[in-house]
């Protein structure tokens, strides 16, 4: 019996390989091409939590499409969320359909549009906090694949298969799936259509999770289109059987080998008409001060037996607003009766890549996720000691150029980065954007940043360092309290001594109520790259080494929530830049 689930796991994942290769095939064949109105998406939109970040956004966008790395005639807009409170991407939703509605009027309802969540400030993945994680660098694609568009290769087929209305979609997962020759993934019906992922019990707990309409044989087929009672948002296994979310395994291509299963949420698409009743929404439910989620206090109030008691468990929102329940209330009341479709794809794979860990599994051991997408250990970098022995040691290097005499541990990932003579990486290290000098050694498990800032009229560079396994949300109530958080899995009380900085000394950036690792001001203010990451690796062995390192009195300390207040988006890009110039001259000249 194992044998024959083995075989069928191998003929699911082929077929994998195979509808991912052709999607990214296609994607390629559109890259620097100017497409008519119909063959792709209509508009791109992409959303940022502010000002700051959508001028981030559109410098990167703007770069690709200058370089060819996009399709090109097709309307590409950020929109940032309004200022004031967090409004989640459920706001967002309804912001941008609001601003695409004053943009473009009636003519909004003949166009395909996808909207790509990618707000927030990433502090699970802190690379990808200063440029954001739509802006994720992945080791394949030459020119190199970002999430942006790994997104748009990944959901290639779906603007033909599409009546007009809006896709909606986050910045930090990757979907795969197949279907059969004579199969298409169709978005024609009213209402919401959601993509459906078989999954563990398990699984469903931490996603969204659908209870459908009786069905002969889940998973029997690739690709299935059936409706749903109810949606159920980080369920309890509990209240999954007692829902009826809980499939029993046929036979049939299905990668997942577990006989009891769920199907749970990615991605949404929504029709014009009821895009437009979204909009009504948002004028229903006025200002908003509160996170909405486009996901659990949307698709909860979708499908015949959904009922309005979710509205008041706020036991999954991250800060309770005293108007939250009465918003939710809004919400369900506007939406009920509105359908809710699923398309079912039963060989699929989910992934998500918004923390380290995650991102470091994906990008250096996960053998399914590189065979699907044909990952590389080194993607359009200058890394001559790349021999067919150090590619199999599953690192990941990418976008970087690197000295002969380097050399980069297993499961590590160095992107964006300059690497001099002799520098080596320990083992599961993230380093990101920064440049280091010959000689170094950056030790196993930790993760260093370089970014640029504005300080005292004066461009400036500080790198952050952490431990890969360090909590950077985690706060205390007051500095007082600061051996609660864990650098290194040393107490910051600790580590202070051994910069000799006293307890007097450490300040944290933002909001007075929050002590974290996030706005503790650490990190020096250096005038170069190189020596702010020297500087900053000279703190973190003194902390492994229990040794003291001395900082010159007048140096600025900054955190990274600080750096990313006054950074300089210019120069990070410029330094980029001249690591694209570089690698593409080398190419040229070998």
């Amino acid at each position: 019996m194992d044998t024959g689930n083995n075989s069928m796991n191998q003929e699911c994942i082929k077929k994998l390989q195979i509808a991912t290769r052709e999607k990214l095939r296609k994607f390629n064949s559109l890259r620097g091409k100017e497409l008519q109105l119909g063959e792709f998406w209509d508009l791109v939109i992409v959303t940022a939590v502010d000002e700051s970040q959508r001028d981030a956004y559109e410098l990167q966008i703007a770069e690709k499409v200058d370089r060819k790395e996009l399709p090109l005639g097709v309307h590409y807009k950020v929109f940032s969320d309004p200022p004031g409170s967090k409004i989640g991407n459920g706001g967002s939703t309804l912001f941008a359909l609001q601003r695409l509605n004053d943009i473009y009027g009636k003519t909004l309802g003949s166009f395909r549009v996808i909207l790509i969540h990618a707000g927030g400030w990433s502090q699970r993945l802190p690379n990808a906090s200063a440029l954001g994680k739509i802006f994720t660098a992945l080791p394949l694609g030459d020119p190199l694949y970002q999430m942006l568009e790994l997104k748009l290769a990944m959901y290639v087929d779906f603007p033909s298969q599409m009546k007009p209305g809006v896709l909606v979609t986050c910045a930090d997962d990757i979907e795969i799936y197949s279907v059969a020759e004579d199969e298409s993934v169709r978005f024609d019906k009213p209402g919401f259509t959601a993509l459906a992922h078989p999954s563990p019990l398990s699984t469903g707990t931490t996603h969204g999770v659908f209870v459908l309409e009786p069905h002969e044989k889940s998973g029997s087929s690739e690709m299935e289109d059936i409706s749903c009672l109810r949606f159920l948002h980080k369920p309890s296994v509990n209240k999954m059987r007692d829902s009826g979310a809980v499939c029993k395994r046929h036979d049939g291509c299905f990668s997942l080998t577990d006989a009891e299963f769920v199907y749970t949420d990615s991605t949404y698409y929504v029709d014009y008409a009821t895009a437009m009743s979204l909009l009504g929404l948002l004028k229903e439910v006025g200002p908003l001060e509160c996170e909405i989620d486009a996901y659990g206090d949307f698709l909860q109030a979708l499908g015949p037996k959904a009922t309005i008691a979710y509205t008041n468990n706020t036991a999954n929102v991250t800060k309770e607003e005293s108007n939250l329940v009465e918003i939710r209330r809004k919400i369900f009341n506007h939406l009920r009766g509105t359908p809710l479709n699923v398309v079912l794809l039963n060989n699929s794979q989910f992934y998500h890549i918004g923390t380290t860990s995650e991102y470091l599994h994906h990008l250096t051991e996960d053998a399914e996720l590189r065979s699907e997408l044909g990952l590389l250990s080194s993607a359009f970098s200058v890394y001559p000691s790349q021999t067919p022995e150090a590619a199999a040691a599953a690192c990941c290097v990418m976008y970087s150029v690197l000295d002969p005499s380097c050399s980069v541990a297993p499961r590590s990932v160095v992107e964006y980065c300059r690497l001099e003579a002799g520098v080596t990486v320990g083992n599961g290290s993230i380093l990101s954007g920064c440049w280091v000098g010959s000689g170094l050694s950056v030790p196993d498990g930790v993760f260093m940043h370089s970014l640029c800032v504005n300080h005292r009229d004066r461009t400036g560079f500080v790198t952050v360092v952490f431990g890969i396994d360090d909590n950077l949300k985690h706060g205390v109530e007051a500095p007082a309290y600061i051996e609660g958080l864990k650098l290194f899995g040393v107490s910051l009380a600790e580590c202070l001594p051994r910069w000799e900085l006293g307890n007097e000394v450490l300040r944290f950036s933002g909001e007075a109520s929050g002590c974290s690792l996030w706005n503790a001001c650490l990190f020096p203010v250096c005038a170069d790259q190189r020596s702010s990451f020297s500087k900053s690796l000279e703190m973190l062995q003194a902390v492994l080494g229990g040794s003291t390192l001395s900082l010159p009195k007048d140096t600025k300390l900054m955190s990274m929530h600080e750096s990313l207040q006054c950074k300089n988006l210019e120069e990070m890009l410029k330094f980029r830049k001249g690591l694209y110039n570089d690698i593409m001259q080398r190419r040229s000249s070998s």
